[in-house]
């Protein structure tokens, strides 16, 4: 069955005639083709595949497609276009926070996230921030320190 979906992605509107099942993690990818968002365990439990969803970190693998009816959608392509993308892309490669690279989009968005809700998080709201997140390159302390910097260097930003 197909169901006519409308949604914005990325600041464009979208109406969208699909199988109102399919997970959005999918759509995004095979539809949009906006690689920024990867599968890792299809079970919410990385945040490899983290949009914001009206402004909420979600796990896109865990939506179907008939729940974005009329909401708004962000990726790490759509966020990395804004200055605050920028600035959050710029600190992580200063602190460092970048290794194989593959959980990046969804610190990155969760990291969006979270300085949307507080601009100035200490360490352990960072932690708490970034806990739907799993990497197992850096061992979390330089991707702690790229949020810290985005806070510091986006002043007025969020």
């Amino acid at each position: 069955m197909m169901m006519k979906i409308k949604f914005e992605l990325n600041n464009k509107e979208y109406v969208f005639n699909e199988d109102p099942s399919k997970r959005l993690l999918d759509i995004l990818r095979n539809n949009f083709s906006l690689t920024g968002i990867k599968e890792g365990c299809g079970e919410g439990e990385c945040g490899a595949c983290a949009v914001l969803i009206n402004g909420e970190l979600i796990n896109s693998c865990l939506v179907p497609l008939a729940n974005v009816h009329n909401k708004k959608i962000m990726t790490i392509e759509g966020l990395s276009e804004t200055k605050r993308g920028k600035l959050i892309k710029d600190s992580f490669s200063k602190a460092g926070a970048v290794q194989c690279g593959f959980c990046t989009p969804g610190m990155m968005m969760a990291t969006e996230a979270l300085l949307n809700k507080t601009a100035h998080p200490t360490v352990d709201e960072i932690k708490i921030g970034l806990s739907g997140n799993l990497c197992r390159c850096t061992g979390y302390n330089m991707i702690i320190e790229a949020v810290l910097l985005a806070s510091k260097e986006g002043e007025g930003l969020w």
